[in-house]
């Protein structure tokens, strides 16, 4: 859509921006992580009256935040949060791998956000098996024990080798059983395909490129194309499921530098998606092969490596063209954390992005990182989100305009 005259291309003046933003709803995300106990359950092995309740408590606190999404974590490690035939029960839990909690949180998760007014959207890993590299402490029977040759260590984790069709097979298959079993809103991805860098160590797909590399220029676009295929064939596999499911992608938010290639950004990140982690996630927004996109703009502005205001300006005309919506991704885990730079200290910050964001026509949304800071709210820069931008609470998403 073209700016208006008197403004720059793909942005609003600012009059008719807080405007827009008044008469049409946002996407007002929150990611909840699971993995490590990230944000809950607080700690493995808690009653399961206090599980749910703490739960519960998170989504109380979107609505309190005038939220109207929450991005569940329920597949972390190549394990379940909800009765899956094909994985065991998520150790996060319970402290044990595949100990049947007693309860279904996925399925909990689903109905209490409803009954909220909000949107679940069910966030998966497709292929961290576990943060440790030892096969014998993952539970038995556990898929991975079962082959251990679709298993790789790097990195001091274990993961799923994406350049086996069979693994890649076997990853949709687990996922899209929740996608039938349970009404959920979304699919979401992060930011994890292909692991990111670790100095001194090797993938060893050695086998897998041998086997079905042939074709390709390098083993970087072979692997590539491996995660296109996931992303593409994920894509239509949801649709074929459940028509109204939407898939969603939160990648780290360099695809590449423009010093490596003109299509790039005006970044200089030490990560480039396309060439560290695979993940050509440009081609997934302009072949539509994903609803929806939230880079983790997780930057303050005016960083120079990778400034917010560049790279948001970046993704919007990404999506320019596409039925793509775009969120950006916000590190709400930054502010007030003692260890950021001073941007970070300021209760603002996470606010001017929003405000920023409200001139860009593309920019539909925002998720915050994570539930436990949208609770705690350290400095006050979610209040301060709330008290600037959410004046009112907003519909879920699904809902249409």
């Amino acid at each position: 859509m073209p700016g208006e005259a008197g403004a720059a291309p793909g942005r609003l003046p600012a009059g008719r921006a807080a405007r827009r933003r008044a008469g049409n709803k946002d996407f007002r995300g929150v990611w909840l992580a699971t993995v490590s106990n990230r944000d809950w359950p607080s700690r493995p092995g808690l009653p399961v009256d206090q599980q749910r309740a703490e739960l519960l408590a998170h989504l109380d606190t979107a609505v309190e935040r005038r939220l109207n999404a929450v991005i569940f974590q329920v597949r972390p490690t190549a394990d379940a949060l909800w009765p899956s035939p094909y994985e065991p029960w998520s150790q996060y839990l319970t402290g044990v791998p595949g100990k049947d909690p007693g309860w279904d949180p996925l399925g909990t998760a689903v109905e209490e956000a409803h009954r909220r007014g909000l949107e679940l959207h069910a966030w998966f890993n497709p292929y961290r098996v576990a943060n440790h590299t030892d096969p014998a402490r993952l539970a038995e029977g556990h898929p991975a024990r079962v082959h251990p040759e679709w298993v790789l260590p790097y990195g001091g984790k274990l993961y799923y080798n994406p350049g086996l069709p069979e693994v890649r097979h076997f990853v949709q298959d687990a996922m899209l059983d929740a996608v039938r079993r349970y009404d959920v809103d979304a699919v979401h991805f992060d930011d994890y395909f292909y692991p990111y860098p670790v100095a001194g160590q090797v993938f060893a797909d050695d086998d897998a490129y041998a086997r079905y590399g042939a074709g390709f220029p390098d083993r970087a676009a072979w692997r590539r194309d491996n995660i296109d295929r996931l992303v593409s064939e994920m894509a239509y596999r949801i649709k074929e499921t459940k028509g109204h499911v939407r898939f969603g992608v939160s990648p780290f938010a360099v695809w590449r530098n423009a010093a490596t290639d003109p299509l790039g950004s005006d970044t200089r990140a030490g990560v480039q998606t396309y060439d560290d982690l695979h993940a050509d996630t440009r081609r997934w927004v302009r072949e539509r092969w994903i609803d929806y996109v939230v880079p983790q703009l997780y930057w303050h502005i005016g960083f120079a490596a990778a400034d917010y205001a560049k790279l948001l300006p970046w993704w919007d005309e990404v999506v320019r063209g596409t039925d793509v919506d775009l969120y950006a991704g916000e590190a709400l885990y930054k502010a007030g954390d003692p260890a950021q730079p001073e941007p970070w200290q300021d209760p603002a910050e996470l606010s001017r992005h929003l405000t920023l964001a409200e001139e860009y026509v593309r920019v539909r949304g925002h998720v915050f990182f994570a539930a436990k800071e949208v609770r705690t709210d350290r400095i006050g820069a979610m209040a301060r989100v709330v008290a600037d931008h959410y004046p009112r609470a907003a519909r879920p998403w699904s809902q249409g305009p």
